[in-house]
């Protein structure tokens, strides 16, 4: 039974359970990391361009969000290159303030990237403002609900929201398939993923 099946959950009870989830996903995150590392993005990005007709049947050139990898989160840079090379724009989010939404400039491999909030890479302000019609997520862990485990900061659940409100975005979820826990707690504001990408292949969740 999931937290929202057992009702309202207290605030600080939600921000412990889920404060306790991240101790064990950033061990599991890590040792996956460790085990597979760069193994994981030749097969990720096989596994990518194989579920874009699922996502746009029609082949219409999309515009896919990735992200810089930060530690040991899964690297999307080779999946991003592919895309680029299927003829699909691709974009890096941005950073505009601690409780704002994301937003996303356009990027390809090799254009120059810098420093932004948290210590993260993100193109230049000159690169151009896009809305993705596709997001890869990164996380510390996920179910089989499509519901993820982020960082506590918010950043993917209030982009999601925005994004969705404003025309149909798809979240990929880009994990190891070692971060898969059993159930994670989630609250109101968690926005659910789409599908889940690993090294083993693809999960719509249900």
């Amino acid at each position: 039974m999931s937290d929202r099946d057992a009702g309202p959950v207290a605030p600080d009870a939600m921000a412990q359970a889920k404060q306790a989830a991240r101790i064990t996903a950033r061990a599991a995150r890590a040792q996956c990391h460790e085990r597979i590392g760069p193994a994981a993005a030749p097969a990720i990005t096989t596994h990518l361009l194989s579920l874009l007709p699922a996502i746009a049947p029609h082949g219409h050139p999309l515009v896919i969000a990735g992200y810089w990898p930060k530690g040991d989160e899964v690297d999307v840079g080779p999946a991003l290159s592919a895309l680029g090379a299927a003829g699909h724009a691709t974009a890096l989010p941005v950073v505009t303030g601690r409780a704002w939404p994301l937003i996303f400039r356009l990027w390809r491999p090799g254009h120059p990237l810098v420093p932004g909030a948290f210590r993260v890479m993100e193109p230049m302000s000159e690169a151009p403002v896009a809305q993705p019609d596709i997001v890869l997520v990164p996380m510390l862990a996920f179910d089989d609900r499509g519901y993820r485990l982020g960082y506590g900061g918010g950043f993917y659940d209030r982009t999601l929201e925005v994004l969705r409100a404003e025309a149909p975005t798809v979240a990929v979820g880009i994990a190891y398939a070692g971060q898969k826990l059993e159930s994670l707690p989630v609250d109101a504001y968690d926005q659910r993923l789409d599908w889940i990408v690993t090294e083993v292949g693809v999960n719509r969740p249900a």
